[in-house]
């Protein structure tokens, strides 16, 4: 679990905020919640749309503005904006604004407030908008002080962010079969074959995407054709693992 997931679990009972619980903030744009950030992790659909505001591929955009690894309990790849210079500063900041303000990604539209899946022994069958838990993160600007008050319910719909988000129920289910696959498989492959298929999930669900189409149809068969790919070639060391 990296640092920023440990932070959460550990104090998950004293953040956690309900829909129509309220909170104050008040951004002042002063760009402080861009510096010291190695933490902004990035979705398909995060990718997609901020290339599509550069007018970049989204191999494009990944390749000038962020970095991949494999998360150490996920064991998927992870793809986050890579900070630059001794302050951290976010690579998509220019100027002290945001150069995809109007597709910023999705943990810093919802800033303060963030959102997790609470697994709790479920499976990716399991999981659907009931395990979702939106936590506060108490900002480190004055923007804490209000005077604005806002519900949380209230702050995703201003962001366009649906509280029903297809989108992210589909991409955590996606990613706790795949990182369970992943797990199972690594233990029976070469490092070098286990490499090969980290390529081809980071390929397959980040970056095949075409930004002058719908995202979440291409979404949809991305997903499908790498866990049909998954099952075909490993289905034997999967047995009973679903």
């Amino acid at each position: 679990m990296d640092e920023r997931g440990l932070n959460i679990f550990n104090n998950l009972e004293r953040m956690k905020i309900g829909l129509d619980d309220k909170f104050k903030f008040e951004c002042h744009m002063c760009a402080k919640c861009c510096l010291h950030r190695d933490d902004v992790l990035l979705n398909p659909k995060d990718i997609y749309n901020a290339a599509k505001e550069l007018n970049l591929t989204t191999g494009e955009f990944v390749e000038k503005y962020c970095e991949a690894y494999i998360g150490s309990d996920s064991r998927i790849p992870i793809v986050r904006l890579k900070p630059r210079g001794s302050v951290h500063r976010c690579p998509l900041l220019k100027d002290r604004k945001c150069m995809v303000h109007r597709s910023k990604p999705t943990v810093c539209a919802m800033y303060p407030i963030g959102r997790c899946v609470i697994l709790a022994g479920k499976t990716a069958a399991d999981i659907d908008m009931d395990s979702v838990q939106y936590i506060f993160n108490k900002p480190d600007c004055r923007g804490s002080d209000g005077p604005e008050t806002h519900t949380v319910r209230e702050w995703l719909e201003s962001f366009g962010i649906p509280i029903g988000d297809k989108f992210f129920i589909l991409w955590q289910k996606s990613v706790t079969k795949v990182g369970s696959a992943f797990r199972e498989i690594e233990k029976k492959i070469s490092e070098e074959t286990m490499e090969i298929l980290w390529n081809a999930a980071f390929v397959g669900l980040y970056l095949h995407y075409k930004t002058e189409l719908d995202f979440m149809s291409q979404f949809e068969e991305n997903v499908q054709n790498f866990t049909t790919m998954l099952h075909s070639t490993f289905g034997d060391m999967l047995e009973g693992r679903e």
